[in-house]
């Protein structure tokens, strides 16, 4: 029988473009909360209504925020593992061809070396005003190693309203052009490879039938099944850190015998 990393490769080998969607288990193995984990997950400990809202951040501005530097502050004491920068080598091969899509916004595909990253639910290290929306670099509020439970937010340099964290809340729809770049990667690949998520969170979730409707093949790649495994080509029970480098090392080989 075919080891799963040989198989996989085989897989990508044969593919001209690849698009890559990844969850909150990627996170998780470097450290990062993830947040529908039944006892562990953010929003287990925290109630999203009070944190996760447009209406939450206008009722207690300094709450929220306060509560977003300190997760901003978490995700950059995390180191990305290895499966980030084996998907940054891999991308080296594919060149244009290969996008990987998000549903994290922690940064650690950037921090790896990885470069066409779609964050389809935004990112920590963004910020922009709540009305004229114009974006706030996060080295220009100050501080951020003095972390806080409450933390007023800046004001925006041009209208004078509130800095908001820069990721999608429960209520929001995700930024067009996101989805687009998203989806367009879905349309023109030969392969899906997904990588530790749910596959419960929509519209992410359908990226992997978008593939599958123009005849790609889609590859999952995560320690438990999820309701996408019974349809996907190939189905690996194995963590991103432990699977995506063994990937990257059986491509580079098939390449170096051809």
């Amino acid at each position: 029988m075919t080891a799963p990393h040989e198989a996989t490769a085989d897989l990508l080998e044969q593919a001209r473009r690849v698009v890559v969607l990844t969850g909150a288990g990627m996170s998780a193995e470097s450290g990062v909360p993830t947040f529908r984990e039944a006892q562990t997950g953010l929003w287990a400990r925290f109630n999203p209504e009070e944190l996760a809202t447009e209406r939450a951040f206008r009722e207690n501005p300094a709450r929220v925020f306060g509560w977003y530097l300190q997760r901003l502050h978490a995700v950059r004491a995390a180191e990305p593992h290895a499966g980030y920068r084996a998907l940054a080598h891999l991308a080296q091969r594919f060149r244009d061809g290969f996008c990987i899509v998000t549903q994290n916004v922690d940064g650690l595909h950037a921090r790896a070396g990885s470069r066409n990253v779609v964050e389809l639910h935004g990112s920590l290290e963004a910020f922009r005003c709540i009305e004229c929306q114009l974006p706030f670099p996060a080295d220009q509020i100050g501080g951020l190693d003095d972390v806080q439970a409450e933390r007023p937010p800046p004001t925006c340099r041009e209208c004078g309203n509130l800095i908001r964290p820069g990721v999608v809340w429960f209520g929001e729809s995700l930024p067009s052009d996101a989805i687009g770049r998203a989806w367009r990667a879905a349309e023109e690949a030969d392969v899906a490879l997904v990588v530790g998520t749910s596959s419960l969170v929509y519209p992410a979730a359908n990226l992997p039938a978008v593939v599958r409707g123009r005849g790609g093949r889609v590859i999952e790649i995560n320690p438990d099944e999820t309701p996408l495994s019974p349809s996907v080509d190939l189905y690996w029970s194995a963590p991103a850190g432990e699977a995506l480098p063994l990937l990257a090392e059986a491509l580079a080989g098939s390449q170096e015998r051809r």
